[in-house]
């Protein structure tokens, strides 16, 4: 008995403490109507375990210091109310949630470069900014959401202002007692400050990863090397797991060269580029220690009307990118990581 219970804890010291299940996620995009057990059953199909729900705040340009939120013209589920019932019926299903409340900038300007012209306007700003992040945090706390983001890609807003977020994250701890990250942009997080007052590094995994039209596995993975060697660099250096709060892929030619693009070009459709890019994500990624888990980018509640065969935007709905998702995520249950 004494040898087994030595052979145990050696297991244990040499394979560290267990780990909390992957993030299996996909980011949950809100609409005007509420969540039914219509729009769940799409995301229990593809075995995800979390979901991102995401309000949003809106400014007029960057340099705007006035955000609205929680506003009665916002779509319902882009509002306090909306979110708890998106959280309630994901909950009801098993599903865990990363409340994750983001900005979008009139005319989908790059969030990143939003920067105040004076001291001011800094200070009007990061009291409405502070508002919405609170707002939400008293809603995550009331709903037990399992996780909370508190801002996505705001680059200049962190490098410029770095104490109004250190007294941030001690003001949402003071309401929220769950687990929280930030989502840096791919070539942001390496600047981040702050977190060693997180539980995840957050990252939106948008990393360049080669210029091929039709890439192939092999040239995926060889693109992800150098990107990974700093990823798992950063995370023992912290010693913060890595969670990537967004990744995903479009359906079209050259997926691989510029993973962030939101235009609306008219690239060709190229529904194994994404599948095989998802692919390679997983394989590098989902059996690393290190490595947390993620939400694809991104999925919609209506699900019979996204997606399909003509697609060639970011969601993996209706696609082969989703029996890839499928897959992955239904092996991970099973095998409970």
């Amino acid at each position: 008995m004494k040898k087994l219970i030595v052979l145990v804890l050696f297991v244990v010291l040499a394979c560290g403490a267990p780990k909390d299940d992957k993030v299996n996620g996909i980011s949950f995009v809100s609409s005007g109507d509420r969540a039914t057990q219509t729009h769940i059953d799409p995301v229990l199909d593809v075995h995800a375990n979390y979901a991102a729900i995401m309000p949003f705040g809106f400014i007029p340009e960057s340099s705007s210091p006035e955000l609205i939120f929680d506003s009665e013209r916002q779509w319902y589920g882009e509002t306090s109310e909306g979110v708890k019932q998106y959280i309630q019926t994901l909950h009801k299903n098993g599903v865990k949630v990363m409340l994750k409340p983001q900005i979008w900038i009139r005319r989908g300007e790059f969030t990143g470069n939003l920067t105040m012209k004076n001291d001011k306007e800094w200070e009007e700003f990061e009291g409405s900014y502070a508002d919405f992040i609170m707002l939400y945090a008293q809603v995550a706390q009331e709903t037990q959401t399992d996780i909370l983001c508190i801002g996505t890609e705001l680059a200049k807003f962190v490098q410029n202002r770095p104490e109004f977020w250190n007294d941030l994250i001690k003001k949402v701890k003071t309401v929220y007692h769950g687990k929280l990250t930030y989502a840096a942009n791919w070539d942001e997080y390496a600047k981040t400050p702050f977190w060693n007052q997180l539980d995840f590094i957050g990252v939106n995994a948008y990393f360049p990863l080669c210029e091929k039209q039709n890439p192939t596995t092999q040239t995926l993975r060889e693109g992800w090397q150098p990107w990974k060697a700093k990823l798992k660099s950063l995370s023992e250096k912290v010693g913060k797991p890595m969670l990537f709060t967004e990744f995903g892929y479009r359906s079209m030619d050259y997926t691989g060269k510029k993973p962030w693009l939101v235009d609306r070009n008219e690239m060709n459709v190229n529904l194994k580029a994404q599948a095989d890019a998802t692919q390679v994500i997983f394989d590098e990624f989902w059996t690393e220690n290190w490595f947390a888990g993620g939400f694809v980018w991104k999925w919609f509640m209506h699900h019979d009307r996204v997606g399909g065969q003509a697609d060639n935007r970011f969601t993996p709905q209706n696609k082969p990118a989703e029996s890839v998702i499928r897959k992955q995520y239904a092996l991970a249950r099973k095998s409970g990581a």
